[in-house]
C-alpha cells in the first residue's frame, strides 16, 4: 500500500491479475475523485491507465497495475542492470514523445481542452504518470484537469492558492508585485500553453544525463526555447512539438545508421 494526496493506493489481485485499488482518503476531496474518476472514463486510450472497474458509493477504482510505477522512479529503474539495454537516447527521446503525446490528447480530447492542472513542480508532475513494462507512458491521475473552450472564452486556474517558481508557466504567477496579498478572484486564468511551458523542464528529466542526451538537447533548443516564449500564444502547439521530436529522432538515427555502416 501506499498513499497519494487524494487517494490511498493498494496492490490487489482480481481474477489472477494484480490491480490497483485506489480509495479517497477525504470525502472533502469527494469532487476532485468524481471528476478524476470521470475523466478516466471518458479518456480511455492508449495513453491513460486502464479503468478495470470503480464504485462510487464506496469511493474507489479499479484499474490495471504496473510494476514499474509512477514515472518519477525513471532514473532508479533505469540504472538496474537489467535495464540497461534501454537505457539509451533514443528510448529516453521516445519517452519525452509518449509524454508530448498525452498532452497533445488531453489538449483535443473527446471532452475537449483539458489542461493538466497537477504540475506545479516537477515531482508533482511526474507522479501523475505511471511508466509501463514496454517503457511507454500513461497517464495516472485525472482529479485536476479543467476545461479549457476559446470559442466561449473558458479558461481556468490551478488552484486557490498563489504559485512560486520557474516550473510554472509566468501567466500562473501573481501578476501584481510583493507589496499587493494574493487574492483569488483577482488572478487572471489561463489556457492549456501552460502545458507548453513545462514540456522542456519535463523533456530533459527523460532525457536523462546518458551518451548521446545532450546531442538531443542541442537539436531541441529551438522548439524548446519556442516553449518558453513569455508569451503564451507565440509557444508552439504540443502537435508542433511532437512533430518536431519525430523529426529530431528520425535524423538522428539515420546518422548514427550512417555512422555504422562507415565503420563498416
Amino acid at each position: 500500500m501506499f498513499s497519494v494526496a487524494l487517494l490511498q493506493v493498494f496492490l490487489s489481485e482480481w481474477k489472477e491479475h494484480k490491480v490497483a485499488l485506489s480509495r479517497l482518503t477525504s470525502l472533502e476531496m469527494k469532487d476532485d475523485f468524481l471528476h478524476g474518476l470521470q475523466m478516466l472514463k471518458s479518456l480511455q486510450g492508449v495513453h491513460v491507465v486502464t479503468l478495470l472497474g470503480y464504485c462510487e458509493d464506496d469511493n474507489t477504482i479499479l484499474t490495471e497495475y504496473h510494476p514499474l510505477g509512477s514515472l518519477s522512479n525513471l532514473e532508479e529503474t533505469l540504472n538496474l542492470s537489467k535495464y540497461q539495454n534501454v537505457n539509451t537516447w533514443q528510448h529516453r527521446l521516445q519517452l519525452a514523445m509518449d509524454y508530448v503525446s498525452i498532452i497533445n490528447y488531453l489538449h483535443h480530447s473527446p471532452m475537449g481542452t483539458r489542461v493538466m492542472c497537477d504540475s506545479n513542480d516537477l515531482p508533482k508532475t511526474l507522479s501523475q504518470y505511471l511508466l509501463t513494462s514496454n517503457f511507454s507512458i500513461l497517464a495516472n491521475d485525472l482529479d485536476a484537469l479543467p476545461l479549457v473552450n476559446h470559442s466561449s472564452g473558458t479558461l481556468v486556474k490551478c488552484g486557490h492558492r498563489e504559485l512560486h517558481g520557474d516550473f510554472v508557466a509566468p501567466e500562473q504567477l501573481w501578476p501584481y508585485g510583493e507589496d499587493m496579498p494574493f487574492r483569488d478572484d483577482l488572478m487572471p486564468s489561463y489556457d492549456e500553453k501552460i502545458d507548453i511551458w513545462k514540456i522542456p523542464d519535463i523533456s530533459s528529466f527523460l532525457l536523462g544525463h546518458i551518451e548521446g542526451s545532450d546531442m538531443v538537447r542541442f537539436h531541441l533548443f529551438d522548439i524548446h526555447k519556442a516553449c518558453k516564449s513569455q508569451t503564451p500564444s507565440e509557444r508552439p502547439t504540443a502537435q508542433d512539438v511532437l512533430e518536431t521530436y519525430q523529426k529530431v529522432l528520425d535524423t538522428l538515427r539515420d546518422a548514427v545508421m550512417s555512422q555504422a555502416r562507415e565503420m563498416l
